[in-house]
């Protein structure tokens, strides 16, 4: 099935200003914003979507009241999702919303919607790096580091669960929606890739007990390590809590930096995700320091060498 990956995240929180100027601040663009939410975009139109948490028009929340209440999957056609109504509506049930979209439950009680996908082309210019004996990326005179640089996350890049029942919820995606398996952490859980992307994973699945079920982080890409650095430095100056980065996976390979969040959940940016096709052979490995990142940085304040 041709699943691109997710359209959109839809949070029920306790502090939604909080939640609004959080995203804002991240350098989302608030479609709309008020103290009932918002609606806060990447470049692609890929969004978070922000309510009150007893918003009656919110799916229920998970018994853990974890504050992701849906995962929007954007599909390439029509065709596709009614592939997806065929397949699921032999054994759960599949509501028809009035946007076009329909919207059902994972084996995991997390609730998925489908919808014909609201990602639009843009225009960017992505990060040229001048590599001595490799042709010129970067012609003379043009500079690499502008301190003034506008920073707009591209695109919605992948969501993490935290899964009471790995096995079930690896089944669902894998042998009901056509997801495959790129790389896998041995009794951790599987990074996931839809058929519609070549992305590393946009889902990736973590084995944990039931009282801790619910979403880990999610991320969006940009447009590559500098921005990544950059936007995070402005991120941790406006006074967010950094959690773990700035630094580069093994997995995936995308640099990473991941700070807390009024959402329930750590948010990161993305930069640089490796890219496979039908001929990659998936690796596996068991979870630790070394195997999840190829380094590590600590972010300081800036410093100048000096005599003292």
């Amino acid at each position: 099935m041709n699943i691109i990956g997710p359209d959109a995240l839809v949070f029920g929180v306790d502090d939604v200003l909080a939640a609004n100027q959080y995203l804002i601040d991240y350098g989302l663009l608030p479609v709309n914003n008020n103290e009932n939410g918002g609606r806060f975009e990447a470049l692609d139109g890929t969004c978070i979507i922000i309510a009150r948490k007893d918003d009656p028009s919110l799916p229920a929340p998970l018994p853990t009241g974890a504050m992701l209440r849906k995962t929007v999957y954007g599909v390439d056609n029509q065709a596709t999702l009614d592939k997806i109504v065929a397949e699921l509506s032999t054994d759960r049930e599949v509501t028809f919303l009035e946007d076009g979209s329909i919207q059902v439950e994972d084996n995991s009680g997390f609730v998925l919607g489908f919808q014909v996908t609201i990602r639009r082309e843009f225009e960017a210019v992505g990060e040229f790096v001048n590599s001595p004996g490799m042709p010129v990326q970067r012609p003379a005179n043009e500079i690499g580091a502008d301190e003034d640089a506008i920073i707009t996350p591209s695109s919605l890049s992948h969501v993490v669960y935290f899964v009471p029942n790995l096995v079930e919820a690896e089944q669902f995606y894998v042998e009901r929606l056509g997801f495959k398996c790129t790389d896998r952490f041995t009794g951790t859980g599987p990074f996931l890739q839809p058929g519609g992307t070549e992305d590393h994973h946009t889902l990736f699945i973590i084995d944990t007990p039931a009282h801790m079920q619910g979403c880990e982080h999610f991320t969006f890409h940009v447009a590559g390590p500098t921005q990544l650095m950059q936007a995070g430095t402005r991120f941790k100056n406006k006074g967010y809590e950094s959690f773990w980065g700035p630094g580069r996976h093994k997995f995936g390979s995308n640099w990473f930096w991941y700070f807390n969040s009024p959402l329930g959940c750590h948010v990161e940016y993305d930069a640089d995700m490796d890219l496979h096709d039908d001929e990659w052979i998936a690796r596996e490995c068991d979870c630790s320091a070394d195997m999840s990142q190829t380094f590590l940085f600590k972010a300081t304040d800036k410093w100048m060498p000096g005599p003292d």
